[in-house]
């Protein structure tokens, strides 16, 4: 699939799509590079476009893993499924919010790393928290979670484009996020990574207790949540 057929598809649905253009090699590298793939088992990509970052996963994970890549996009998923053969590979067409059932579905209960395209500043809440609620689950403490984000950071609210704190809301479900920026690629982006998910109980207690960015009680909060030690909670 060329760069115009890929633009097409972009205006046609950019919520769904959510980018303009395949990822580059700087920004595929900095995604695939902080995950446990050398003996990864199962490993999960979301939002899988065209293959670009799907190819470059089957060239890292063993000979005996699996790559679930979940591509909600009809035309996408068509493409992968007919472009690219290899018998690790199973492409899904479902969305983010059933990721635990199509996980299950397949035999699996854990996963060892997840990669992340999805556009997440474009989805409703509640399936951004379906999603993010649903990982924690499958992900172990071992494992690896990476979602890049446009350098715009944009999000679409009641029908209004503001700017998305992704920072925060990762903070949320993941005791460690780092972040970088990838100026290499249309357009730069941010490259998130994630690891420790909290538990459910953690998730909600932090929920409840939000603050606005940068106030003293929900850091408090979060860095409690985050050592293990905390007397307020058992993780």
């Amino acid at each position: 699939m060329d760069l115009t057929t890929f633009a097409r598809e972009a205006v046609a649905d950019f919520c769904t799509v959510g980018a303009v253009a395949p990822s580059s090699r700087y920004l595929t590298r900095a995604m695939l590079r902080p995950l446990p793939l050398k003996r990864a088992q199962v490993v999960v990509e979301l939002g899988s476009g065209t293959g670009a970052m799907t190819q470059a996963l089957l060239k890292l994970i063993p000979l005996d893993a699996t790559l679930l890549a979940f591509e909600i996009n009809s035309r996408f998923s068509r493409h992968l499924k007919s472009n690219v053969s290899d018998s690790r590979l199973d492409v899904i067409n479902a969305s983010a919010e059933t990721l635990r059932k199509e996980v299950q579905r397949r035999g699996h209960e854990r996963v060892d790393a997840v990669v992340s395209s999805l556009a997440l500043g474009f989805m409703p809440d509640w399936q951004r928290r379906a999603f993010l609620s649903e990982l924690g689950s499958l992900l172990g403490e071992a494992g690896v979670f990476t979602q890049f984000q446009y350098f715009h950071a944009l999000q679409l609210k009641n029908g209004q484009v503001r700017r998305f704190d992704l920072m925060e809301l990762l903070h949320r479900y993941f005791r460690s996020v780092q972040r970088r920026v990838i100026w290499r690629n249309l357009p730069p982006a941010f490259v998130f990574v994630c690891r420790g998910p909290l538990s459910a109980e953690a998730t909600r207690l932090l929920r409840s207790k939000v603050r606005p960015p940068g106030h003293a009680k929900s850091r408090n909060l979060r860095h409690e949540l985050a050592d293990p030690k905390s007397s307020k909670i058992v993780l």
